[in-house]
């Protein structure tokens, strides 16, 4: 190259990166729509765990998809495609609706994301599963899933094996809640609503607690989801609090330990952009301004978006590199699920609920 067309790229830093990005992320993309239409099939397993699983199998089964060529592209889809999708999915939360639901399921709610964090913390940390496996584990059975895990994922930036650990861990949990869910709140005698609140704050992943809850009968499919998407709110105090720590922990080994000061930390840091435009989103919506036509293609599009998130990096992991963990991050994913719908039935049955 000359020295003339060394300068002429200098001049498009910007349109380079994206040229650059473009191939892994059509990789990303053609693996999202795979697994979309899988999970349409199995909406048990939906697709965003289906995103995870294919890219994963074809980094494995096809050597050159993990060339060095593709990574960009599969960077792009794990960060930005994935912030992108929480905002959009911000928009299917009616503030009012939430805060109705909210007042009655708060100590339920509150009770088992404590468990859920708490318990992540503790056992995680006996069991020697490291920091972010653990943290990605206790948001995803506290909180939403997959959806918590990919907010989760853009504050503290784990390796993607981490992810994948806590996605699968998660996908095994839902499933065994889909099956278990409906036939043990018959034998308990759960009325519709009761069951609604159960599978709303002991189920993870929203795709799932539609299909326990709706299983059920009467109308705790849609108190369930309703306090599902209450649930999801929880996410904005978690992730800032995340968000805070990891910069915390970032700037003090730049700084070689030296003091911390939060004024001199940028609010972006503090409070994450894709956050900002979740709330926003949602109060949008709150409003009126997202009219309730668009909800089911939008639930779509950010559905589609965590699946292209969760496929760039299926794409990019080391199927060795998982192997080295072993069974404690399942371990500790069933723990947390069990201990979860145990409190949830016995906070119902305290507040007169049950």
């Amino acid at each position: 190259m000359t020295a003339t067309q060394d300068r002429v790229a200098d001049r498009h830093p910007a349109r380079d990166r994206v040229a650059e990005a473009v191939p892994g992320l059509l990789v990303a993309l053609l693996v999202a729509g795979v697994a979309t239409a899988l999970g349409s099939l199995v909406p048990i397993v939906g697709g965003p765990v289906f995103g995870i699983l294919l890219g994963a199998l074809a980094a494995a089964v096809v050597p050159g998809l993990r060339e060095q060529r593709w990574a960009p592209g599969y960077g792009v889809a794990s960060k930005p495609v994935l912030q992108l999708s929480i905002v959009v999915l911000g928009t299917g939360l009616s503030l009012q609706e939430v805060v109705r639901v909210g007042v009655q399921s708060l100590p339920v709610m509150l009770g088992t994301l404590t468990v859920a964090l708490g318990g992540a913390w503790l056992l995680g940390r006996r069991l020697g599963i490291d920091r972010d496996t653990r943290t990605l584990i206790g948001v995803g059975t506290g909180i939403c899933g997959a959806s918590a895990i990919a907010a989760t994922t853009a504050v503290i930036k784990p390796k993607q094996t981490d992810v994948a650990y806590a996605i699968g861990t998660i996908f095994t949990f839902n499933i065994a809640a889909v099956l278990l869910f409906p036939p043990l709140g018959h034998l308990l005698g759960m009325s519709s609503h009761s069951f609604g609140l159960w599978a709303g704050t002991a189920i993870n992943d929203t795709s799932s607690v539609v299909a326990a809850s709706f299983a059920y009968g009467g109308d705790a499919g849609s108190y369930g989801i309703v306090v599902k998407l209450t649930r999801t709110l929880t996410l904005i105090p978690i992730v800032i609090v995340l968000a805070f720590l990891t910069a915390r922990r970032e700037a003090r080994q730049n700084a070689g330990g030296a003091g911390f000061s939060i004024r001199t930390m940028p609010w972006r840091r503090i409070v994450p952009l894709f956050l900002v435009g979740f709330i926003a989103a949602a109060a949008l919506d709150t409003l009126g301004v997202v009219p309730a036509s668009w909800h089911p293609a939008l639930s779509t599009v950010g559905t589609f978006l965590i699946t292209t998130a969760l496929a760039g990096i299926g794409l990019s992991l080391r199927l060795a590199d998982m192997r080295r963990a072993g069974p404690r991050p399942l371990l500790l994913g069933g723990v947390l699920w069990i201990a979860v719908a145990a409190t949830s039935l016995g906070l119902q049955a305290a507040t007169g609920s049950l």
